[in-house]
C-alpha cells in the first residue's frame, strides 16, 4: 500500500465477536475498529469480521463492509433468500445508515450536505480523491452534535456507498476525521490512536419479515 507503508496489522482481540442480534436470516455485528471486514492477500490478514463469523455461523455471507479503521455495524446475511433480498436493499438505496465522526476544526455551518463525486486516486490507492470529470456520484449529510475548541463531534448519514466516501467528503470540507492514517494531517492524526468513525445505527426490511428493523452499537469514543 503506497499510501500507508507503515502498516502493521494488529487486529484487536476483545472482544473477539460482538453479535448485536441474531436470527435464522441475518446476523448483526458491532466490528472493532482494526479488525478487517474480509480477509486481505496477505496471509497475515486472514483474521478479519467474516472468518471469525464463519467459525460459529458456516453459511454466513458478507452484504456490506466497513473500512478496516471504522467501527461499528455489520449485518450478514445466513441463507441465500436474505443475502438476495439485502443486497437489493443496499443496490437501491433502501437502508438507512447514521455513522458519528469526530473531525478537526470548528465547523461553520451547523448542517449541511456534501455533494462531490469520487475516484480511486490509483497512485496512491486505497485512497479516493474528488474528482469532478471522472469521479462516480457520491452524497453525504452531516449535522454537528458538540463543538469543542478544537474538534468537533458530527453525524454522518451516507445517501451513497463510495469507498472512503466520509473520510474523504470531511477531508474534501476542510475538517479531516480525527485519527485518520490516510487522509489526516499532523495535528488531526495525533489526536487520537484510532480513525474516530463509527456506524452507529442501521436500519433494514428483514427479508423474511419484510417489516422495519433498526439495531444501534454505542459509540466508543463519544
Amino acid at each position: 500500500m503506497a499510501a500507508n507503508p507503515d502498516f502493521i496489522y494488529r487486529p484487536p482481540m476483545t472482544p473477539y465477536l460482538d453479535i448485536v442480534y441474531q436470527d435464522d436470516d441475518i446476523v448483526v455485528l458491532n466490528k472493532g475498529s482494526g479488525l478487517l471486514t474480509v480477509p486481505g492477500r496477505l496471509p497475515e490478514h486472514q483474521d478479519c469480521l467474516q472468518n471469525r463469523v464463519a467459525r460459529v455461523l458456516p453459511t454466513a455471507t458478507i452484504v456490506h463492509r466497513l473500512d478496516m479503521a471504522t467501527s461499528g455495524l455489520l449485518l450478514m446475511a445466513l441463507n441465500k433468500d436474505a443475502h438476495v433480498d439485502i443486497s437489493r436493499q443496499f443496490e437501491k438505496r433502501q437502508t438507512q445508515k447514521s455513522y458519528r465522526a469526530r473531525v478537526y476544526g470548528k465547523l461553520e455551518y451547523l448542517q449541511g450536505e456534501i455533494n462531490l463525486p469520487l475516484i480511486c486516486d490509483w497512485p496512491n490507492r486505497p485512497k479516493q480523491k474528488v474528482d469532478h470529470e471522472h469521479g462516480k456520484s457520491s452524497k453525504t449529510l452531516y449535522k454537528l452534535l458538540q463543538q469543542d475548541d478544537d474538534s468537533a463531534l458530527v453525524e454522518l448519514i451516507p445517501i451513497t456507498g463510495r469507498s472512503h466516501q466520509l473520510r474523504v467528503h470531511m477531508l474534501a470540507l476542510g475538517h479531516p476525521i480525527l485519527g485518520d492514517r490516510l487522509y489526516a494531517h499532523e495535528k488531526a492524526l495525533t489526536q487520537s490512536e484510532r480513525l474516530q468513525l463509527h456506524a452507529l445505527s442501521l436500519t433494514i426490511s428483514h427479508p423474511r419479515t419484510k417489516q422495519s428493523i433498526s439495531f444501534k452499537a454505542p459509540c466508543p469514543f463519544t
